[in-house]
C-alpha cells in the first residue's frame, strides 16, 4: 500500500474560513484505497485560526507558525514534517481547490506507470468554468516569465493535442516522489510567494528528472488572475532570481541584451499600471550584498544537482510571452523579436 502525504497550502488570515471546508470535503470524498495523511501549516497562528482549523480539518496534522512565513516556507514546513515519516509521495494542493473524486487515484496510477518522473501535475480546471482550463502544465519563457498553458480554453478543444511533458507544475496541484525531494530540494523560501513552483520544476529538469501532466487527474481551482497580478514585486523579483541562479554564466551573458530591453519595456508597463514603485523595489533587492551572497550559494546548489545542459533546458522553454488577460501593444511588438532572438540563442548555446 502506498502512503501519501497530502499537504494543503498554508492558511493565512481568512483563507481557511473561505476555502478549507469545501477543499476538505473533496479530499474525504476521494475514491482511493491508499493511505492518506493531511498536513496544514497555519501562518500567523491565533487562537481563532487554530480553533477553526481543528473544526474544519480535525484529521490534519498542523504546523503552527507565530508569524506569516510566506507560501514557500509554509509549504516546506509541512513537507519537512511529512518527510520525517515514510511516505511514498507528497501531494501539494491549494486550499482554494476542489478535487475530483478520482483525482488522487488517477495521479498515483500515472506516477506508478512512469517511474522516471519526479513531479506530476494534475489537470487544473477553473472552478467557476469547469469546462475550461486553468493550466495543463506551465510554460517558461527564456527570460523567466511563467504562465499556464491552455488558460481559459475549453478542455474538449485542446486535450487531444496536449503532451504529457511540461516545464513546470502549477503549485495548485503537484505530486512529488518523496525520494526526489532529497536530491532536488524543497521550495526556495527566499521567494516567499510566486514562482517557487517554477523554480522547483526548473531544478527537477536540471537534475535529470522528468516533469509531466496527468491528464485524467482533475482538480478545480478558484483562480483569480487579478489577485495574482497585484503581487507584482514577488512575480518580477522571483523571475529574475530564477534566471540568475539556474542558468550557466555564459547563458546569462547571451540573454543579457534581451533582458535589458525587456527591463526597459517593463518600466513602461509598470508606469502605465501604477507599479513603478514595486519595480524600483525589485531593482533595489539586487543591489544588496546579502542578495548576491544568497545567489552565489544558490548557484552552488544548482551546480551540485545539474546533470542537464542549458542547451537542453532551452529546448523546453518558449520564445514568446503569453500573459493571460493582458492585452498590451508593446508585448505584441516585442514577441516577434523575442522569438527570433530565442531561435538564435538555441543554436548558439552548446553548453
Amino acid at each position: 500500500m502506498k502512503k501519501i502525504a497530502l499537504v494543503i497550502s498554508p492558511n493565512y488570515k481568512d483563507y481557511a474560513k473561505k476555502y478549507l471546508k469545501e477543499c476538505m470535503e473533496s479530499i474525504r470524498a476521494q475514491v482511493f484505497d491508499e493511505e492518506i495523511k493531511v498536513f496544514i501549516t497555519d501562518n500567523e497562528t491565533s487562537p481563532e485560526s487554530y480553533k477553526l482549523l481543528r473544526e474544519l480539518a480535525p484529521e490534519a496534522e498542523l504546523v503552527l507558525n507565530k508569524g506569516n512565513d510566506g507560501f514557500a516556507k509554509g509549504c516546506n514546513d509541512s513537507i519537512r514534517l511529512a518527510l520525517q515519516e515514510t511516505f511514498d509521495y507528497i501531494m501539494l494542493i491549494n486550499m482554494d481547490t476542489v478535487c475530483d473524486k478520482y483525482m488522487l487515484r488517477n495521479i498515483i496510477e500515472y506516477a506508478e506507470r512512469t517511474p522516471d518522473t519526479a513531479i506530476i501535475q494534475a489537470r487544473v480546471m477553473l472552478y467557476d468554468k469547469p469546462e475550461r482550463v486553468n493550466t495543463i502544465g506551465n510554460e517558461t519563457h527564456f527570460l523567466g516569465f511563467g504562465y499556464g498553458n491552455g488558460y481559459n480554453k475549453k478542455c474538449s478543444e485542446i486535450m487531444n493535442d496536449v503532451k504529457d511533458e511540461i516545464f513546470y507544475p502549477s503549485g495548485s496541484a503537484i505530486l512529488i516522489r518523496a525520494e526526489s525531494l532529497n536530491e532536488i530540494g524543497l521550495f526556495d523560501e527566499k521567494m516567499w510567494m510566486y514562482n517557487e513552483d517554477q523554480d522547483l520544476g526548473w531544478k527537477t529538469w536540471l537534475a535529470g528528472h522528468n516533469v509531466k501532466l496527468a491528464k485524467d487527474a482533475v482538480i478545480y481551482h478558484k483562480y483569480e488572475f487579478a489577485k495574482s497580478i497585484k503581487q507584482y514585486y514577488f512575480m518580477d523579483r522571483n523571475r529574475i532570481i530564477e534566471i540568475l541562479k539556474n542558468y550557466k554564466f555564459l547563458t546569462l551573458v547571451l540573454i543579457f541584451p534581451a533582458f535589458f530591453v525587456m527591463e526597459l519595456g517593463l518600466v513602461l508597463f509598470s508606469l502605465g499600471n501604477g507599479w513603478f514603485k514595486e519595480k524600483l523595489k525589485v531593482w533595489s533587492f539586487f543591489f544588496r550584498p546579502s542578495t548576491w551572497i544568497y545567489l552565489y550559494r544558490e548557484r552552488l546548489k544548482t551546480k551540485e544537482i545539474r546533470k542537464i545542459k542549458d542547451r537542453d533546458i532551452l529546448k523546453l522553454m518558449q520564445g514568446e510571452i503569453k500573459f493571460q488577460e493582458i492585452n498590451d501593444w508593446k508585448l505584441k511588438l516585442a514577441n516577434p523579436v523575442l522569438r527570433c532572438y530565442f531561435s538564435i540563442l538555441k543554436i548558439v548555446v552548446f553548453w
